[in-house]
């Protein structure tokens, strides 16, 4: 079994040419669980796939992380296959947030009779929870305000750090098994955003070896960054990643549930609700 991380956008949210910051997890060249939802990021990937995304985490709800979400509704809505199956996994606290940002418009169809998450399947999280069998673990960012902004471990094999400051205590912990850290990291850093010389300053050798760094401002600092000696991440790139440590379990299945009928992710964290 093979798995990877593939870079849809790497951009923050006015690099436009870069993309919206957006990656899947692949399993055997397929996508598996895919990371945000951004415009830009989401054209990206029905490119490359060729059909939307079945499974993702939500980091946090900034528009350039969530701005696709209107698009993914109408894919999904009128789609009896894909339709209340997009599992949308979001950490407990952003959930209220998700909703003023992308599911409060009134009537999200003008004849009504529809509400925006009949779309999809929404799984507040916890601290982890399950997808397809594996075990993911969540962790706080720092960006903006407390509680706004998550991460996210597939242990023993990648950390997305989502947007956020440095996190040295954290990610001692949550990329301590030799993952490969996806990082936010521009040339400047600002009071949400990690700057070179904070990501330098504030993590030791080994992690920065790991690093791969994106959300920054356009192609001529990639090649800043790129020229201090780190590994920066391209749109389109895809990561090789080894193989998880994480906890697994058969993915369960209700004995009523349809043929084709995703399975039930469950949670070993907080509430989980399908």
């Amino acid at each position: 079994m093979s798995w990877a991380l593939r870079f849809h956008g790497v951009g923050n949210a006015s690099s436009v040419e870069l993309g919206s910051a957006m990656a899947t997890i692949e399993r055997d060249d397929r996508p598996w669980l895919t990371i945000d939802c951004g415009a830009e990021g989401l054209t990206a990937y029905l490119a490359h796939y060729g059909e939307a995304p079945r499974a993702l985490f939500i980091t946090h709800t900034h528009l350039d992380h969530v701005a696709g979400f209107e698009r993914l509704f109408v894919d999904s809505f009128f789609d009896p296959a894909r339709c209340g199956r997009v599992r949308v996994y979001v950490p407990a606290p952003v959930v209220p947030l998700l909703h003023q940002r992308v599911g409060d418009y009134p009537n999200a169809l003008a004849e009504g009779g529809a509400n925006f998450w009949d779309a999809f399947q929404v799984i507040p999280v916890g601290d982890a929870f399950w997808h397809d069998g594996v075990r993911l673990e969540t962790f706080e960012a720092r960006h903006h305000w407390p509680r706004t902004a998550y991460g996210l471990r597939l242990r023993g094999s990648v950390v997305w750090t989502g947007d956020t400051r440095p996190i040295p205590e954290t990610l001692a912990v949550m990329a301590g098994e030799g993952e490969q850290v996806a990082h936010d990291c521009a040339v400047r850093g600002n009071p949400s955003h990690t700057g070179i010389a904070d990501l330098e300053r504030e993590y030791p050798r080994e992690l920065l070896d790991r690093c791969i760094l994106y959300h920054y401002v356009g192609a001529a600092e990639g090649e800043a960054l790129r020229a201090r000696g780190h590994r920066v991440a391209s749109p389109g790139e895809c990561v090789a990643l080894a193989e998880p440590t994480a906890a697994r379990a058969e993915p369960f299945v209700p004995e009523d549930a349809a043929p084709d009928a995703a399975p039930v992710a469950s949670s070993s964290a907080s509430t989980t609700l399908a």
